[in-house]
């Protein structure tokens, strides 16, 4: 047994210093200082492919700095729709604001505001979105792949000189940006809309991303994995995992509970019966809402000397 060391909090702290002592404490608390041990540990692997998979409002929960930086220490992305339409709505100058869980959603529908828990924001933001999809409708279509499709998105916002994006970050550092449910969020709206107008149809094949991701993960020697909120990047990565001998390195954090046979709150371990997980790998599962966790799992490699 080892002894549990008390979190002291002192001034001037590092968060490098604070998730350090979290590791030597109990509960929750631990889990995100072995996390944080875990992604150091991926990161001094030069051998080590990183997977990240994003699910849940990230974007509008303040938390795409967080990703923009974990964009240079990950070598594949994988997302959902709704996290890169708000990217796409900040980029052509949509807003995030802080609201109030308790506020009325009746008033609030006839005010034009849509709410995601605590965070408010205009309807209006998809004219917007709308006028850019008119606007790059014809070169969108012609993508082969949803991989191309992104890329393209965010090198038409580095044209416009737009603001920093995650879709804009993945396309100039060339990292491999995939979302199989593109279609289920804004974005897909408004590519179907451009269809449904009579502007032609989108070339998109949505099965060739798994070409890329499988091959990525087959010719790998070792692979690491992070799972924000679980979902269908999870399972996107996952999937291809099965075609290596499974994650030496794993980092998942959620707020599901296991028992209703979900993805999202599938323990890391779980993945082993399936060749997703390596029985040797060292994961760790935090249970905790990932506004919270990943920022302090992300101090603490900044301040870190790692090889990535």
């Amino acid at each position: 047994m080892k002894e549990i060391n008390h979190i002291k909090v002192k001034k001037g702290m590092a968060v490098s210093e604070l998730v350090s002592c979290m590791r030597d404490a109990g509960f929750g608390a631990e889990k995100i200082g072995k996390a944080a041990e875990i992604f150091e540990k991926m990161l001094n692997d030069t051998e080590c492919k990183i997977f990240l998979g994003v699910a849940g409002a990230m974007v509008p929960g303040g938390m795409k700095e967080i990703i923009l930086d974990m964009l240079d220490k990950v070598d594949v992305f994988v997302t959902t729709g709704a996290n890169l339409t708000h990217d796409l709505i900040e980029a052509v100058g949509g807003k995030h604001y802080q609201g109030d869980e308790l506020a009325d959603d009746e008033k609030l529908n006839e005010e034009g505001i849509d709410r995601m828990y605590n965070v408010f924001m205009k309807n209006s933001v998809y004219e917007n979105l709308e006028k850019f999809f008119k606007k790059n409708y014809d070169v969108l279509k012609e993508c082969k792949s949803i991989k191309e499709f992104l890329w393209k998105l965010g090198e038409i916002l580095e044209n416009e000189n737009s603001k920093n994006s995650i879709l804009r970050k993945c396309y100039e550092k060339k990292v491999p940006i995939f979302c199989p449910g593109i279609a289920d969020s804004g974005i897909g709206l408004m590519m179907w809309g451009r269809a449904a107008e009579g502007k032609g149809n989108s070339c998109i094949d949505v099965f060739s991303d798994i070409n890329d991701i499988v091959d990525i993960s087959w010719t790998a020697k070792k692979t690491g994995v992070i799972y924000v909120g679980g979902g269908l990047p999870k399972n996107f990565i996952q999937q291809a995992l099965q075609f290596s001998k499974g994650a030496d390195y794993g980092i998942q954090i959620t707020t599901d509970r296991p028992e209703s046979g979900g993805s999202s709150g599938a323990p890391l371990r779980e993945g082993i019966s399936w060749g997703k997980m390596n029985p040797k790998a060292d994961f760790v599962d935090v249970f905790c809402d990932a506004t919270i966790a990943l920022p302090l799992v992300l101090g603490y490699v900044t301040d870190k000397p790692c090889k990535k």
